[in-house]
């Protein structure tokens, strides 16, 4: 295996875990995840497939251990009696997630700190937008399938929109700092070509 392709890859897996910490609602690693594997793989189908599969493995642990039992609870799991593969509006954060790394492969052919930052910034927006345009297309919560009611979900969703800035603004910045930093003790791994 190529060493710089396995030190991203842990990294991710090392992020994708910090989702079992408990945080803050939509305090994440999700947008840093996909703009780091959009800006460090080499080959593009690495930056989308790696950042998903490590949220849908996360969402697995999550959904049928986590929340389901409870973090006090994890010691004494029953057997599961159903399987959430996929949550109610999975398909609306994956497919931000999806958005965030093309915007990562656009905005990061060049990793410089302002680059970070914008994308970080950009992958925000484009997770706030995207999420909240789900719960609102999904009828669940109530919100009329109209203008109005797509702008009052966007408004009721605002309260959440510092989390997500934040998440996104912290992780991306360890991500990134985490990379630079072994690349800088291990100058082999910079120099090595990316997969």
């Amino acid at each position: 295996m190529n060493v710089r392709f396995g030190v991203i890859l842990a990294i991710i897996l090392v992020a994708a875990a910090c989702r079992f910490i408990p945080h803050l609602p939509n305090f994440t690693p999700l947008g840093g995840i996909a703009l780091f594997g959009a800006a460090y793989f080499g080959k593009r189908y690495w930056a989308f497939i790696v950042p998903l599969a490590a949220m849908f493995l996360s969402d697995i642990v999550l959904n049928n251990i986590v929340y389901r039992f409870g973090v006090e609870q994890l010691s004494a799991i029953p057997m599961f009696s159903s399987f959430t593969w996929l949550y109610s509006g999975a398909l609306f954060t994956y497919a931000a997630m999806l958005l965030i790394v093309v915007l990562g492969m656009w905005t990061l052919k060049k990793v410089r700190v302002t680059n970070v930052l914008f994308s970080a910034l950009g992958a925000s927006v484009i997770f706030f937008l995207v999420s909240n345009f789900g719960t609102w297309a999904s009828g669940l919560v109530g919100y009329p399938h109209t203008f109005s009611g797509l702008i009052t979900c966007y408004v009721a969703g605002l309260p959440f929109l510092q989390n997500i800035v934040a998440g996104d603004l912290v992780y991306t910045a360890a991500l990134f700092g985490a990379f630079e930093l072994i690349q800088y003790k291990f100058p082999a791994i910079k120099l090595q070509r990316a997969i």
